[in-house]
């Protein structure tokens, strides 16, 4: 048999070929709604925020579409309140993230230990995350108010205060309520993934390490803290992203008050844009946050990319 009569067996009617092609195809197909629908209901807002971002537009002079280049990004930066909510964007970052991540982390050791009644625990940690934003704020509003609020009632009893405390209408004390609120509402998903996490390190490390006399925080540092790392690196880099976007709490408890004690970027492009019917402006600060905010996520990659390697 020559070789064209073996090529053209194994080929007939030059169906390898395009069953080949098929091959190669599909995954591309499989994937295209997905990617479609990512670009409608991400990348395209994307772009007509930016867009917006650079004209004159304010909703009741919906005709009045006026290109400005660059102005609104010049009148942020020579905005105080601008300045002003992106230092609370720093705190509320800078505060909130490391909160949550130790407490979950604690968490995390205290449900991977055996003790009664542990499966409820795990299902009952959850509830604080699995609860809307909107409860949650409200609750906490309850828990903080200064006539009926549990918190100043169980702190006069205890005898750490003398009077009761406007919690959430003192400027001095309105952020650090809020992070509170929201390091409650988001240290669960620190523990779930931690737990999953030291639930894959093999109890036979720990057994070695025993045998040759490691400490249990000895053992914590060079066993378990390794083998969590990854998880934990990943868990950061989401809580990062989603407690910078996170303004619902803050607009149900305070709504940016009192004054500007409780502004934050996304709330205040969101204010600028709701209230204000500044689209423009409010797409302006929007853009410029995402710019920082891409900036410290590149940092925090290189950063534990390094760690890793």
């Amino acid at each position: 048999m020559t070789d064209a009569t073996m090529t053209h067996a194994q080929t007939p009617g030059g169906s390898l070929p395009r069953r080949s092609l098929s091959r190669r195809v599909l995954p591309y197909a499989m994937l295209s709604p997905a990617v479609l629908v990512t670009l409608a209901i991400v990348f395209l807002p994307m772009i007509q925020t930016a867009w917006m971002s650079l004209h004159d537009y304010v909703l009741f002079r919906p005709n009045d579409f006026e290109w400005v280049g660059l102005q609104n990004f010049r009148t942020a930066l020579a905005d105080e309140v601008f300045w002003i909510s992106l230092g609370h964007t720093v705190i509320w970052m800078a505060a909130t993230i490391p909160a949550q991540l130790l407490l979950g982390l604690a968490t995390a050791m205290l449900l991977n230990q055996h003790f009664p009644w542990r499966p409820l625990a795990r299902a009952l940690i959850i509830i604080p995350w699995a609860l809307p934003s909107v409860v949650i704020a409200l609750m906490w509003v309850w828990i903080y108010d200064s006539n009926y609020g549990v918190a100043n009632e169980f702190l006069l009893r205890l005898g750490l205060i003398r009077q009761a405390i406007p919690w959430l209408a003192d400027p001095d004390t309105a952020l650090g309520a809020i992070i509170l609120t929201l390091t409650w509402q988001g240290f669960p998903f620190f523990a779930v993934m931690i737990l999953a996490g030291l639930q894959s390190i093999p109890k036979s490390y720990y057994e070695a390490a025993s045998i040759d006399g490691a400490s249990a925080w000895r053992q914590f540092w060079h066993i378990t803290l390794p083998g969590i790392s990854g998880v934990m690196m990943t868990a950061v880099l989401l809580r990062l992203i989603w407690v910078a976007n996170s303004f619902d709490v803050i607009f149900v408890m305070t709504g940016g008050g009192p004054g500007y004690a409780t502004y934050t970027l996304p709330l205040y492009a969101f204010v600028k844009a709701r209230t204000n019917l500044d689209f423009g402006y409010g797409s302006a600060i929007a853009v410029l946050f995402t710019m920082l905010l891409m900036v410290v996520v590149v940092i925090y990659l290189r950063r534990t990319g390094k760690a890793v390697e």
